[in-house]
């Protein structure tokens, strides 16, 4: 008969210890995951977010849109206030 020594015993088990880390929690699908499934979400989020604001528009009258700004800022990716001297010598 053949004796097992303590350091094979320990190797099995180690074995034993690191196949299981991998296989935490419940699987996810793969529907779940990934770039096309975010896509649809958010697709999802933003039409309930217009029929929302549709419906809103709808209950209340819309605003009067604000007065449109200057030429010389338009074509501008951010609209800057206009510069103020910081302090003088």
């Amino acid at each position: 008969m053949r004796v097992t020594s303590a350091p094979s015993i320990a190797a099995g088990m180690m074995m034993v210890i690191l196949m299981g880390c991998g296989t935490v929690g419940s699987p996810i699908p793969p529907e779940r995951v990934g770039v096309n499934a975010t896509i649809e979400r958010q697709k999802t989020l933003e039409s309930l977010e217009e029929k929302r604001r549709k419906d809103a528009s709808v209950i209340e009258p819309a605003e009067p849109e604000p007065e449109e700004p200057d030429s010389a800022l338009q074509g501008q990716d951010v609209n800057l206030p206009p510069l103020q001297p910081v302090g003088t010598r």
